[in-house]
């Protein structure tokens, strides 16, 4: 379906906006001050995306684009040829690739506020509570139950969570990687439990 001149607007205003939030975060962002930064008014915005916080989520998924390194860690998570242990490691190595800091920061940002301020970001939150745990649940495979796999998926991502910000707060990168490999081979071992476990 072609592009319409309104669809064409918005995708710009939405790439601008990745642009600034990714620079200056969304703390004092406005859509006056952001209108002005990128050529535009707070009523456009507010026609494109209904409001701040709808942009916000627009621009940060916009903004996950720009790292393809990142995505990459679910790519080598659905590589069943692989041994889990090693395809846990090599995920943090694409999460944790300095080139994501940026979009790292900006999520923490987000985060922070959709927790502090609720009913504002609520969409935000649903899909970090449930999109990256839901992927490596189902990347798990090997027969692992569907319980079993929930929970192991919660605690990874959990633990990349804290491990990210590990990165954004003390810049150990090969500190995180120690933690990663421990905690990658106690998952698979209990991944493999799981899934020859009797009833499974």
């Amino acid at each position: 379906m072609p592009d319409t001149p309104a669809l064409s607007e918005r995708d710009r205003l939405l790439r601008l906006t990745a642009d600034y939030v990714l620079e200056h975060g969304v703390a004092d962002l406005t859509l006056r001050k952001l209108g002005s930064a990128i050529g535009t008014n707070n009523r456009m915005l507010l026609y494109y995306f209904g409001s701040k916080e709808e942009l916000i989520t627009a621009a940060l998924t916009e903004a996950s684009v720009r790292f393809p390194i990142l995505s990459e860690a679910f790519v080598i998570m659905d590589d069943q040829l692989r041994p889990l242990r090693e395809r846990i490691t090599a995920a943090w190595d694409a999460v944790a690739a300095a080139e994501n800091l940026p979009f790292h920061r900006t999520f923490f940002e987000v985060l922070g506020l959709a927790a502090h301020q609720r009913g504002r970001f609520d969409g935000f939150l649903g899909s970090v509570g449930s999109e990256w745990r839901e992927q490596l649940a189902a990347s798990l495979g090997g027969g692992v139950p569907k319980a079993a796999a929930d929970d192991l998926a919660r605690e990874l991502v959990a633990l990349w969570r804290g491990l990210q910000l590990d990165l954004i707060t003390s810049g150990d990168r090969a500190g995180t990687d120690r933690v990663i490999a421990s905690a990658a081979e106690s998952i698979a071992r209990r991944a493999a439990t799981a899934a020859t476990a009797p009833g499974s």
